[in-house]
C-alpha cells in the first residue's frame, strides 16, 4: 500500500525523523491557513498524488508570497499531473502539501527495503540525492553505500558508523545521523514497509538533517496488524478495477493486453500468462482467484475481466485441488448466463472433479471453449488472439 508523502511525514515525525514544518491542504483556503501559521517565506506547495517525478510534471512549486501562494495552489488542486511515473494519463491532484522553505547546504539520499536476495534488510545511502537514484549507481557507484543489516538482530551501531563515514559526514552530523538512521529503521520494520525513502535527505546551513521528501510503501498482506494504517489508503489513487477485486479477495492487476486470464494460485498465473505470450497475445491482466475461491467469486472475477473494454478472449486455467472443478465451473456457468459471454472464453482443468466440471460446462448450452490440456489452451488462445 503505497501512502501519500504528507502521511509518511506524520510517521516520520511519530519516530522522530525531522521534516520540515508544514500541512495539507485541500483548497486554496485551507493551504493560506497553513501559510498564516508558518509565518514565513518562502514556502513550497507539493502535489500529493502516489507518483514520483512531481516536480519535472509542474507539480512543486516555490512561492514567495501570499499572492503566489494563492495562484499557484489554485493551479495545482485539481490540475492532472503528467509525470514518468503516471503514464501519459497522468492523476488528478486532490490535495498539496505546504512546507516552510529551507536553505539547502547538500542533498543526501537515505532508504530502506528488503533484500531477497540475502534475506536481510538492505539500507542505502548515497552522496548526492535530489535525483534518480538508479542514474547516480549507474553513473557513480561509488558515491552509492549499502549496509546489509540481519533482520534479526536489527540495525547496530556499525552499521550507523558506516553510514555516517559513507557519507562524509561532520562529527556533529555523524551524531544525528545515527540517530535518524536508526529511528528509520525502526519505522520501516514495527509498520512492516516495503520502502521507506527520504529523497532528499537535506543539510541544511544550520547543519540540522530534514528529511525534505518521505516515500513509503506496506505491505499490504501485514494491515491486519496495522488498523492504524489504514487510514492511510488512499482509493481514488488505486486502480478502481484493482480496488473493487480486492473487496472479494480476488488478487487482480491490470494489464495492457487483450487476453484476459483467471487462475487459482499465483505460480499457474505466471506460467499462463506465459502461454498466453508464447501463443503470440499479451495477457489483459493478473487475476489469481485462490485456493479458496466459491462460484461467487468466480462470477465477480470472470465480470471484473470482462469491465476491461480491451479484452478479446478469455483464458480460464484452473488446477483443482482446494477448489474443486465442478465449483469452477458452476462460477463459470454463473458468471456467463448473466453477462451474455460476449467475447470466446476458453477453459482448461485438471484435478479434483473435472468430469463433474467439464460435464457442467458442456450442459449449460454456452458458447464455451473446452481445452484438453496447455498446449491445446494456446493453439485456441492463439486462434482468439489472431482472429478475436
Amino acid at each position: 500500500m503505497k501512502i501519500h508523502e504528507y502521511q509518511a511525514k506524520e510517521l516520520f515525525r511519530k519516530y522522530s525523523i525531522p521534516t520540515p514544518e508544514g500541512g495539507v491542504a485541500k483548497t486554496i483556503e485551507e493551504a493560506v491557513l497553513i501559510a498564516k501559521t508558518i509565518k514565513s517565506y518562502p514556502l513550497v506547495i507539493k502535489a500529493q498524488i502516489h507518483a514520483g517525478g512531481r516536480g519535472k510534471g509542474g507539480g512543486v512549486k516555490v512561492v514567495n508570497s501570499l499572492t503566489e501562494l494563492k495562484k499557484t495552489a489554485e493551479k495545482i488542486i485539481g490540475m492532472t499531473l503528467v509525470t514518468p511515473q503516471t503514464g501519459p494519463e497522468g492523476k488528478v491532484v486532490g490535495k498539496v502539501l505546504v512546507e516552510k522553505g529551507l536553505t539547502i547546504k547538500k542533498e543526501l539520499y537515505l532508504s530502506i527495503l528488503p533484500d531477497r536476495a540475502t534475506a536481510k534488510i538492505m539500507i542505502i545511502a548515497s552522496l548526492e540525492g535530489g535525483m534518480n537514484i538508479e542514474e547516480v549507481a549507474a553513473k557513480t557507484p561509488e558515491k552509492i553505500i549499502k549496509i546489509s543489516v540481519n533482520p534479526l538482530t536489527g540495525i547496530e551501531p556499525g552499521h550507523c558508523r558506516d553510514i555516517a563515514s559513507g557519507l562524509k559526514l561532520s562529527p556533529a552530523l555523524r551524531t544525528k545521523i545515527s540517530a535518524l538512521s536508526s529511528n528509520l529503521y525502526r519505522l520501516f520494520v514495527e509498520c512492516d514497509c516495503t520502502l521507506v525513502e527520504i529523497n532528499p535527505l537535506v543539510i541544511t546551513e544550520n547543519e540540522e538533517l530534514i528529511a525534505l521528501d518521505a516515500k513509503m510503501t506496506i505491505d499490504d498482506n501485514a494491515l491486519f496488524r496495522h488498523k492504524d494504517l489504514e487510514k492511510y489508503r488512499d482509493i481514488t489513487e488505486e486502480d478502481p478495477v484493482e480496488a473493487e477485486a480486492a473487496k472479494y479477495n480476488l488478487n487482480y492487476i491490470s494489464l495492457d493486453g487483450t487476453i484476459g486470464n483467471m487462475v487459482n494460485g499465483a505460480g499457474l498465473a505466471m506460467a499462463t500468462m506465459d502461454i498466453i505470450k508464447q501463443a503470440g497475445a499479451n495477457p489483459a491482466n493478473f487475476l489469481d482467484v485462490g485456493g479458496g475461491a466459491d462460484a461467487e467469486m468466480i462470477e465477480k472475477g470472470f465480470k471484473i475481466i470482462l469491465s476491461d473494454k480491451n479484452v478479446k478472449g478469455i483464458l480460464i486455467n484452473i488446477f483443482g485441488g482446494i477448489l474443486r472443478c465442478d465449483v469452477l465451473a458452476k462460477g463459470v456457468v454463473q458468471a456467463a448466463k448473466k453477462t451474455g459471454v460476449p467475447v470466446p472464453v476458453v477453459v482448461r482443468m485438471e484435478g479434483t472433479n473435472v468430469k463433474k466440471g467439464t460435464k457442467i460446462l458442456a450442459d449449460s448450452d454456452l458458447n464455451l471453449i473446452t481445452a484438453l490440456d496447455l498446449k491445446d489452451a494456446a493453439e485456441k488462445i492463439a486462434a482468439i488472439a489472431k482472429h478475436p
